[in-house]
């Protein structure tokens, strides 16, 4: 569907979510002269990096009906690149001479969400959020519009308040009161760390043990002289195996990236073993691994990422999650049926999110006011066609779509080479890179162990051209 409207150089465009990707998507869309409604269900810009010690209810999170808590931070985590590397390019995340901040090359969460929110306040973002606002539906109408229906979440039931009440979400539909607004475009950028994936284990419904997923853990202190399984072999799987070592009798890391005959302690530890993947699970409450092993455990904790999901997104089933792809997007970012009115901002993984949210919003910013030519509908679909072909050539499951790890640069480059800026800093990417293989050698000692100054040198050299940072 190609809008009438296309020589239209201001537009009306609601953002779905204040986290990271939603405010540079405001500010490139401002910048690029359009209106911009940011609709955010919390008191507070940053989403995901908000941090909250309550869980949810379910601690597995599949429970459709449960009250969402929408951040899946733990208490101890860090970042797991340098700051110099995470922060947006003209915004550089540098050290802020001030008290109760951290000054480490890969700082705590806090500091990142003190990051977003000191850049919401430099470019005035914070102005066109309207808080505690929560999409309920976004859909398109016939004149290739967009209405974005949403309603109030009060203080009261707003996870990021104190006074929060789980049980306060249970309340009689008829007494919401829903707004509903036309907007020429739609900008989604709601993160996508509140849908737990769960591993398929075999007997796990007659297991008498407890599970949970990662999105539920905050500090190690619960699981205290338990024996705790942890499934998964993320960044975020290696930090929580490590937190809950400290306190609990016993560790066993089941992963599906080892041999099957996988069976070692990690090295510093008495009480954390790397196992093969599970096998099966019994009634009697120990856990067999393909390795042969059999432990007796308390608890199953699945550190095994995320599902997609839009729930609030009406396309008439033109964008779909099929075993976490979606789509169709070209480029990951819009559906050609529904393109430039229709976009998605954040949807790649294994990156360096925030440079690549900000040239993501740069170029969608100058799609919308017709700066930047799209490709025909037909030509976007081909482009698609071959992309899934190239993977699926390769062995590449469907569900690691949106998965780049290296080849994100590769695409920065082609979104600055559409915008007309300058791509990917070399800097960056080396310390990108230099960042993954520190991680490989040394998980636990590699946010501290940095040896390639040279490259946090070029990093503040280049931060001196922006005159933004103070």
């Amino acid at each position: 569907m190609t809008p009438a409207s296309l020589s239209v150089k201001s537009r009306y465009v609601a953002v779905v979510g204040a986290g990271a990707a939603g405010l540079v998507a405001a500010r490139e869309l401002r910048r690029e002269g359009h209106s911009v409604v940011v609709f955010e269900r919390g008191n507070e810009v940053g989403g995901t990096w908000v941090y909250t010690p309550r869980v949810e209810l379910d601690p597995l999170g599949i429970d459709p009906n449960r009250p969402i808590v929408h951040t899946s931070l733990y208490s101890s985590l860090r970042t797991n690149l340098p700051r110099e590397v995470m922060g947006f390019r003209d915004f550089p995340f540098v050290i802020r001479p001030v008290e109760n901040r951290d000054p480490r090359m890969y700082p705590g969460h806090r500091e990142v969400l003190m990051y977003l929110k000191e850049f919401a306040r430099e470019f005035g973002i914070e102005e066109m959020v309207r808080f505690e606002t929560e999409v309920v539906k976004v859909g398109i109408l016939e004149n290739g519009k967009w209405k974005v229906r949403s309603k109030k979440t009060s203080s009261f039931n707003n996870e990021n308040n104190d006074n929060y009440d789980d049980n306060s979400d249970i309340i009689n539909i008829s007494e919401v009161e829903f707004d509903d607004e036309i907007f020429d475009a739609v900008v989604v950028c709601k993160g996508h760390y509140t849908e737990p994936r769960i591993a398929e284990i075999p007997g796990i419904n007659l297991w008498p043990g407890k599970q949970m997923h990662s999105h539920n853990y905050r500090i190690p202190e619960p699981f205290r002289d338990q024996v705790v399984i942890l499934i998964g072999s993320s960044t975020s799987a290696v930090d929580i195996c490590r937190d809950i070592a400290a306190a609990a009798k016993e560790v066993h890391v089941a992963s599906r990236s080892v041999a099957d005959e996988t069976y070692t302690v990690q090295l510093g530890y008495n009480n954390l073993w790397l196992h093969s993947m599970i096998d099966s699970a019994r009634e009697d409450g120990t856990v067999v691994f393909r390795n042969g092993k059999v432990v007796l455990a308390d608890v199953i904790m699945h550190c095994t990422g995320y599902k997609y999901h839009f729930p609030f997104l009406d396309t008439n089933g033109i964008v779909t999650v099929d075993d976490n792809r979606v789509g169709p997007l070209y480029k990951h970012i819009i559906p050609p049926a529904l393109a430039p009115c229709l976009s998605f901002i954040g949807i790649p993984w294994k990156i360096s999110p925030f440079p690549l949210f900000e040239f993501q919003s740069k170029w969608i910013a100058g799609v919308l006011s017709a700066r930047i030519t799209l490709p025909s509908q037909q030509e976007m679909l081909e482009d698609l066609k071959a992309f899934y072909s190239t993977l699926e050539a390769s062995g590449i499951p469907k569900r690691y779509t949106h998965c780049m790890g290296e080849s994100q640069f590769e695409y920065i480059d082609w979104l600055a080479s559409q915008c007309g800026c300058q791509g990917i800093e070399k800097w960056r990417k080396q310390m990108c890179y230099a960042a993954y293989e520190n991680f490989s050698l040394r998980p636990d000692t590699y946010r501290d162990d940095w040896e390639d100054h040279h490259l946090v040198l070029e990093a503040h050299e280049d931060f001196t051209k922006y005159t933004s940072i103070s």
